[in-house]
C-alpha cells in the first residue's frame, strides 16, 4: 500500500515519518491511561463509603487521567506540528526538484506533458503528495501498531475479547484492498481528465482571437463544457467510491467494536469479569479500529497523491542530457554521421555531416520537414543524435559543461521569448553586467533605439507575449538581446519567419555583419537571405543532398537551383501583383 519510489523522493525527510508514528503512539498509551483511570475511579466510587471519609483514594486516579490528558495533548500538538514540516518541506524539495529537472531538460520537450498538464503536477500534483507523506504514510504505520500494542494490553484482562478485537480488524485493511485496483484505475482516469480540461482551457484563452475571429468561440465553449461534464462525472465516480468504501469500513469498524462489546458483557455475566475491567474493554474497543478507520479515509487522497506523484516521476525518471565538465576553448562546430529519430521509428537525421568554421555564414536550406531545425536541436544540445557524433572544437559536445557551451552560443528564431519585464531586464538575463551604453548600441543596431527612447525607455515593461510590440519589433528586440550578450556562435532558425520586410532587412543586414567576426548558422526557408553565405547545406529527407557556395549550387542545377529559381519566380509574379 506504500509506493517505495514516492518514499525515496522525501530523502531526509523520511525521519519525520517515524517521530510522528512514535508521537502517535505515545499519545495512544496516554490515551489507553486516561481511561483506565476513569475506569480506576469509577471502581473506587461503587466501592466509596462516605462515612470513612478516605476521599483521598481519588487523588491518584485523578493525577493519572490529568497527566494522561497532558501529554495526549502535546503528542497531539507535536504530532500536528511534525506533520505540518514533513509536508511543508516535502512540498519545498519535490518543486525544487521538478524546476531543477526541468532546467535540466533544458529546451528538451517533457516526456507526454503539455504545458497545462506541467503546471498542474508541479502545482496541484505536489498539493496532493504533501497530503500523501504527511498524512497517508505516518497513519499506515500508526494504523498496523496501534492494534497490536493494545492487543498486548487487553490480552492479560480478557483473552477473548482481545482476540476477537484483533480477527475483526483486518477486515478494514481487506476491504480497503478491495477496492484498491478500482480506486487506481478511477484516479488515474480523474487526473487524466483534469489536465486534458486543463489543457483545452489554456488551448482556449490563448487561441480565444482566432476563435473570435473564425466565429468557433460558441463551438469551444461546446466543446469545454463537454471536457468540464466529463470532469465532473469523474469526480462523481470518485466521491462515489469514496462514501461507499467509507460506509464498508464504519460497517466493520463499530460492527468489530460492538462484538468486542458483547464479549466483554457476556465476561461480566458469564464469568464473573470485573465491571471496572469490562468497562476498560468496552472503551479501548472501539480505539481498536479508529486508527485503520481513519487510515481508509487517508487512503482515498493517498490514491489521488500516487496518480500525481506517478506523473512527477515519469518527468524526474527522464534521462538528462549528458554533459561534461570541460571548459570550450574552441568553437569550431561539426556534425559528424549524425542519424536521429524522434520516434525510434523514422530517421529525421541520416547519416548527416556538416562544418561550420569559426568565422562566417553557413546555411542550411530545404524544404519544410527536411530536417533543418532538427540540425539545430543538436547544435544547441536539445537533443542527441542516435548515432554520430556532434563536435566542439574537435571534442565531443557532450565532454563540455552545458554553462561553458551555452557561454558560446546564441540561438535566435522564430519564437524567441521576450520576457514580461522591462527591456533592461530583458538585456541583463543575456548579460547581466550589460550597461546602458552597450544596450542602446545594441538597439540602434536593430533600429530600435529611437522606439525605445520615445515609448518609455529602458524601463518599458515588454507585456506577456510581447503584445504591446509588433512581430518586427519583438523579433529585432530578441536579436538585440543576443547582439549585446556577444556570444561566438550565433544560431538564427528561421528568425525572419513571418515579418515585415524592413525587419527582415535589418536582421539579415545584421547577421551579415556578425559572419565577418563569428560564426553565423542560418536557418531559412527563403533562399534569397542566404545567397552571400560562404556555404550552404541543401537538404532533403534527412539528408544533406548538396554543398557549396550559391553560384557554386545554382551552376550544379540541383535540387537548390530549382527550389530556388521556384521562389524567385513566385516572388516576381508576387511583385508583378
Amino acid at each position: 500500500m506504500i509506493d517505495k519510489k514516492l518514499l525515496r523522493l522525501l530523502g531526509d525527510n523520511k525521519k519525520y515519518i517515524f517521530y510522528t508514528v512514535g508521537l502517535m503512539v505515545l499519545g495512544l498509551f496516554a490515551n489507553v491511561s486516561i481511561t483506565a483511570c476513569i475506569c480506576w475511579a469509577i471502581s473506587l466510587a461503587m466501592q466509596y463509603d462516605s462515612q470513612s471519609g478516605e476521599a483521598l483514594v481519588f487523588l491518584w486516579p485523578t493525577v493519572g487521567a490529568a497527566v494522561g490528558i497532558a501529554i495526549r495533548y502535546t503528542a497531539s500538538r507535536l504530532t500536528g506540528d511534525l506533520k505540518d514540516l514533513l509536508g511543508r518541506n516535502a512540498k519545498k524539495e519535490l518543486r525544487e526538484r521538478v524546476y531543477n529537472k526541468i532546467v535540466k531538460l533544458g529546451v528538451r520537450s517533457t516526456d507526454g506533458l503539455s504545458m497545462a498538464g506541467l503546471t498542474q503536477v508541479a502545482l496541484e500534483g505536489v498539493e496532493q503528495l504533501d497530503l500523501y507523506y504527511s498524512s497517508y504514510i505516518p497513519q499506515f504505520f500508526y494504523a498496523m501498531l496501534a492494534p497490536i500494542i493494545l492487543f498486548g494490553i487487553t490480552v492479560w484482562m480478557d483473552w477473548r475479547v482481545a482476540v476477537v478485537l484483533l480477527v475483526c480488524v483486518p477486515l478494514i485493511p481487506m476491504s480497503i484492498v478491495a477496492v484498491s485496483k478500482y480506486a487506481k484505475k478511477i484516479f488515474a482516469k480523474y487526473w487524466g481528465k483534469y489536465t486534458s480540461m486543463g489543457d483545452g482551457f489554456l488551448d482556449s484563452v490563448q487561441g480565444l482571437k482566432e476563435l473570435k475571429i473564425f466565429c468557433a468561440d460558441e463551438r469551444q465553449h461546446k466543446k469545454m463544457n463537454e471536457s468540464s461534464e466529463e470532469f465532473r462525472k469523474i469526480t462523481m465516480k470518485v466521491l462515489v467510491m469514496q462514501l461507499a468504501s467509507t460506509t464498508i469500513m464504519d460497517l466493520v469498524a463499530y460492527g468489530g467494536a460492538g462484538l468486542g462489546i458483547a464479549f466483554a458483557v457476556l465476561g461480566v455475566v458469564n464469568r464473573g469479569q470485573s465491571p471496572a475491567v469490562a468497562l476498560f474493554l468496552i472503551l479501548v474497543a472501539v480505539d481498536f479500529f479508529l486508527p485503520l478507520r481513519s487510515f481508509g479515509s487517508a487512503f482515498h487522497v493517498a490514491m489521488n497523491g500516487a496518480s500525481a506523484g506517478t506523473k512527477i516521476l515519469s518527468l524526474l525518471d527522464q534521462a538528462d542530457p549528458v554533459w561534461g565538465e570541460e571548459e570550450v576553448t574552441d568553437t569550431k562546430l561539426q556534425v559528424s554521421q549524425v542519424t536521429f529519430s524522434y520516434d525510434g521509428k523514422r530517421d529525421v537525421l541520416k547519416n548527416v555531416t556538416m562544418e561550420f568554421p569559426k568565422t562566417g555564414m553557413t546555411a542550411i536550406v530545404g524544404e519544410s520537414g527536411c530536417g533543418k531545425s532538427t540540425v539545430v536541436h543538436m547544435l544547441s544540445g536539445t537533443f542527441r543524435p542516435n548515432s554520430g557524433t556532434v563536435l566542439v572544437g574537435g571534442k565531443a559536445l557532450e565532454n563540455y559543461s552545458r554553462e561553458s557551451y551555452y557561454s558560446h552560443v546564441a540561438v535566435v528564431s522564430y519564437n524567441t521569448y521576450i520576457f514580461n519585464e522591462t527591456i533592461r531586464a530583458n538585456f541583463q538575463l543575456a548579460k547581466p553586467a550589460v550597461t546602458e551604453t552597450e544596450i542602446y548600441e545594441a538597439l540602434e543596431r536593430v533600429n530600435l533605439a529611437a522606439f525605445v527612447r520615445e515609448n518609455g525607455g529602458l524601463d518599458k515593461v515588454i507585456s506577456e507575449d510581447a503584445s504591446n510590440i509588433s512581430g518586427g519589433q519583438k523579433q529585432r528586440l530578441a536579436l538585440a538581446v543576443n547582439l549585446a550578450s556577444d556570444k561566438e556562435i550565433y544560431i538564427f532558425d528561421e528568425a525572419t519567419s513571418n515579418i515585415d520586410i524592413e525587419s527582415e532587412a535589418i536582421i539579415m543586414a545584421n547577421i551579415k555583419a556578425l559572419s565577418r567576426t563569428k560564426s553565423v548558422i542560418v536557418i531559412s526557408h527563403r533562399l534569397a537571405n542566404v545567397v552571400p553565405a560562404d556555404r550552404i547545406y541543401f537538404m532533403e529527407s534527412g539528408e544533406v543532398k548538396e554543398c557549396g557556395t550559391h553560384e557554386e549550387l545554382m551552376q550544379a542545377a540541383g535540387g537548390y537551383a530549382a527550389l530556388y529559381l521556384a521562389q524567385k519566380k513566385l516572388e516576381e509574379v508576387g511583385h508583378e501583383k
